[in-house]
């Protein structure tokens, strides 16, 4: 599929994975992958070794005979370099452009497979020439590995941004092929980009800050990911969900109401205080974490400005869907945030407690009181530090 004249898609769509990166639910998943025609030829990025057969053919139909004569490798994550080894066989003179740490992980992968002599080794904004086309490569570290890099394509004004604009899902298809210039209209792109963002590169902000700053002084006409569709036409949403996402900035106000208990007592709980918050005119989603895609909860908890973890305490510890829940909030920088706490417990309540101290160590966090004390079950004494909890909330 062209893009542009010059530039054409020969990546694959994914329809057989259930789990990226062996953790997180997806509908397919594309592995993008392009091509510049020129005077010179430039292959971006493979596929992962699930798909190396499709993604070889494609690159050859591409080809018409030709023989690239770069290969840029914008991340090593085997989902984009697997492919490297069927890549080389195929062309083994081909040069390979990366930086410095492309080439030390390159040869933790493939030992021996990229020659010293075809190694093209780029700093921050070294160019690189094709004929009408020129190569400006900038660092991009911790978005979200190390030595992640993007390419700017200065005559067609084009940025390779390898993960980042990333989106879940494996694209729509025109004829059995990937239809990466498929539009996504009326937002519809957003919700799984976020999930994508906030679960694969959310630990990262300032870093993809870092990436926003760089291209906010390039004039760009259209984004190409690694995963996902084509961006073009208005920009400004997509950066301005970046922005939003890698300043650990709330999409919305309102409170997520996160619960996780046994016998329903502390999903009753949940449900009293969104009741009381709704009637104070406070937007209000309540998740059951047992029920709920880990990376979706996750993704929400960064939309809204406000959240409650309500848990029943479990072997004297947290129940088990919360903590991983707060696992992955600290692990991927939760922050800027006011959170109240909910505990359950029939003789011993604990998990206000220790959910407190997953918060105590996070950023910028405002702990609201009071912490709401369930014994068994609601009964008038709780119902009205809910009542407090929600005039905390609602301020």
């Amino acid at each position: 599929m062209h893009i542009t004249d010059s530039i054409v898609y020969i990546g694959v769509n994914d329809h057989d994975i259930d789990l990226f990166e062996g953790q997180y639910d997806v509908d397919g998943i594309s592995y993008n992958s392009y091509v510049i025609l020129d005077e010179k030829t430039a292959v971006f990025d493979t596929a992962d070794q699930r798909m190396t057969g499709a993604w070889i053919s494609n690159l050859t139909n591409a080809l018409e005979g030709r023989t690239p004569d770069y290969i840029v490798i914008s991340h090593m994550e085997p989902d984009h370099s697997a492919s490297l080894d069927a890549f080389f066989h195929n062309f083994p003179d081909t040069k390979a452009v990366g930086n410095a740490k492309t080439f030390q992980m390159a040869d933790q992968f493939f030992p021996g497979l990229i020659p010293e002599g075809q190694r093209i080794t780029v700093k921050e904004n070294e160019e690189l020439s094709l004929g009408s086309h020129t190569l400006v490569f900038c660092m991009a570290p911790m978005v979200h590995w190390p030595e992640v890099m993007v390419t700017y394509e200065k005559a067609e004004q084009v940025l390779f941004s390898a993960d980042a604009f990333g989106r879940f899902g494996a694209l729509p298809e025109q004829k059995g092929k990937p239809d990466i210039l498929a539009e996504y209209k009326d937002g519809s792109w957003d919700a799984e980009a976020r999930r994508y963002y906030l679960n694969i590169v959310g630990k990262y902000g300032a870093q993809a800050q870092g990436l926003l700053k760089k291209a906010s002084a390039l004039e760009i006409k259209r984004i190409l990911p690694l995963h996902g569709p084509a961006l073009s036409g208005d920009l400004s949403h997509y950066i301005n969900c970046y922005q939003l996402w890698s300043s650990y900035t709330a999409e919305k106000q309102g409170v997520l109401i996160a619960f996780a208990g046994v016998y329903g007592h502390t999903a009753a709980a949940a449900d009293a205080l969104a009741e009381k918050l709704r009637e104070k005119g406070v937007e209000v989603l309540v998740l059951d974490l047992a029920r709920t895609d880990p990376a979706e909860a996750l993704a929400q908890a960064f939309v809204y400005d406000r959240l409650v973890a309500a848990a029943t305490t479990y072997d004297a510890g947290i129940y088990p869907t919360m903590e991983e829940f707060l696992i992955h909030l600290k692990g991927k920088a939760y922050q800027n945030r006011r959170v109240g706490i909910i505990e359950n417990g029939t003789w011993a309540p604990m998990s206000g407690k220790l959910m407190k101290a997953y918060f105590e160590g996070m950023k910028n966090i405002e702990l609201l009181e009071p912490m709401v004390t369930i014994k068994s079950a609601l009964n008038e004494e709780s119902e009205a530090a809910l009542s407090s909890l929600a005039d905390a909330l609602s301020k």
